[in-house]
């Protein structure tokens, strides 16, 4: 083929700015005949920050084949191991503030940052990029609000839409991510981007035809194998958006690659595989067990991390799973408990010094009919009336009991619950 010939571009290239490019990309073609530069070779893979400098001297955009990356990811993430020994002597900060202050606050970060997840989502289906600097900001926002008090952010991801779910499962992930990367007492930059790996993770399923997205039933091979290039679709969408940070477009390539190799799309192995997608493997998990989806019922909190744990070390890194099992606690925030009496409460607030004992708010009496809210601090003497002492017995599910958690927060029962105390 004549060298100033330009060869018709497969379905694996994507073109991108100079500026975006990182190592181990492979540069399969130029915005200009091969002949006009220096290079040696018709296509090469970027191996040092001095090739990139080279193709930046001669380029203003090129075309890079993914199907020919390097599987090894780029080390775009912290460069410590969040090996056992690391991860024991880690403890989260001492929160800046209170629940009480912060959960006025933290329902406005959920429902703008929400919002935007949502905008990003649909300018996505119409074939936009993302505004990546807009993004950051509503991650940062995030990230004030759990270090200032977790509780209050993690009770907003209870707050979930089944017809919402793609945008929502962001969301949520993003919020979980920081607070299981304060769990680990990463400092704020740190937080900031790992947040963003979180919130960004899924975007290629918006190039995903909505028929499989939103399938109720099983999906048949040729549906599941359109579903599994999200990740794929991903890290291209992601590239093509300028400002992106490396560490988010790796995490949306590897979010569904496992431990012991038997994930996709790449079949990596645990030594390439980043500490920022193995958090985000973890609380994506999380969530898409505890959340109502098109085809399945939300699991609850003690279901969800008895299947993580039996997954850990094949699957999922063993030491952030158990961090984030102490991150949430046994009974997390905006969770339905019920008590040893029959009556059926929501988790407000979680005692990080005695776990199984939380702040509540009663719903429900024994015969699970609605009565007068009530708020009761577990860590204190407070009896029913019987005169028993409230205990929790177990997690339930709020649709098993027609508990609608948007109703009861709009309504205001939080602000009334603390003003009662």
């Amino acid at each position: 083929m004549d060298d100033n010939e330009f060869p018709a571009l497969s379905n694996t290239m994507m073109q991108i700015d100079v500026k975006d490019l990182k190592i181990g990309m492979y540069v399969s073609r130029l915005d200009k005949p091969w002949l006009e530069t220096s290079f040696l070779f018709q296509g090469f893979e970027l191996k040092s920050q001095a090739d990139i400098h080279a193709v930046k001297q001669h380029c203003k955009f090129v075309y890079i084949d993914v199907a020919r990356q390097n599987k090894s990811p780029a080390r775009v993430t912290r460069k410590i191991s969040f090996n056992k020994e690391w991860l024991d002597k880690r403890v989260p900060p001492k929160p800046l503030s209170t629940f009480e202050k912060e959960i006025v606050r933290a329902g406005y970060v959920y429902q703008e940052t929400s919002d935007l997840v949502r905008s990003f989502m649909q300018e996505v289906q119409l074939g936009k990029s993302i505004n990546v600097e807009i993004a950051k900001k509503a991650v940062a926002a995030c990230v004030d609000s759990i270090l200032h008090a977790p509780d209050a952010l993690l009770w907003m991801t209870q707050l979930k839409n089944r017809d919402l779910y793609t945008s929502q499962h962001s969301m949520n992930v993003c919020i979980l991510a920081i607070a299981l990367g304060r769990q680990i007492n990463l400092p704020e930059k740190e937080l900031n981007n790992v947040g963003l790996c979180g919130m960004m993770h899924d975007m290629g399923k918006m190039r995903v035809p909505l028929e499989v997205l939103n399938k109720p039933g099983k999906l048949d091979p040729d549906e599941l194998k359109i579903m599994q290039s999200h990740p794929q679709l991903g890290w291209q969408l992601l590239m093509s958006s300028r400002g992106m940070y490396g560490g988010a477009v790796d995490v949306a390539y590897s979010h569904h690659e496992r431990l012991d190799g038997t994930g996709y799309p790449r079949k990596l192995t645990a030594e390439q595989i980043t500490p920022y997608t193995r958090i985000v493997a973890i609380v994506d998990m999380y969530d898409a067990i505890t959340s109502d989806r098109v085809y399945q019922q939300g699991r609850t909190h003690l279901e969800a991390i008895n299947i993580m744990t039996k997954l850990c070390g094949a699957h999922l890194d063993s030491g952030l799973t158990y961090k984030f099992i102490e991150c949430l606690g046994i009974y997390p925030p905006g969770s339905i408990v019920e008590m040893d009496n029959g009556e059926v409460a929501i988790v407000v607030e979680v005692n990080q010094k005695q776990k199984i004992k939380p702040k509540i708010i009663l719903l429900l009496d024994e015969d699970k009919k609605t009565r007068p809210e009530r708020m009761i601090d577990l860590s204190k003497m407070d009896l029913d009336a019987s005169g028993h002492g409230y205990r929790i017995r177990k997690n339930v599910r709020a649709e098993d009991y027609g508990i609608d958690l948007n109703k009861y927060y709009h309504n205001g029962m939080i602000e009334r619950g603390l003003a009662a105390v």
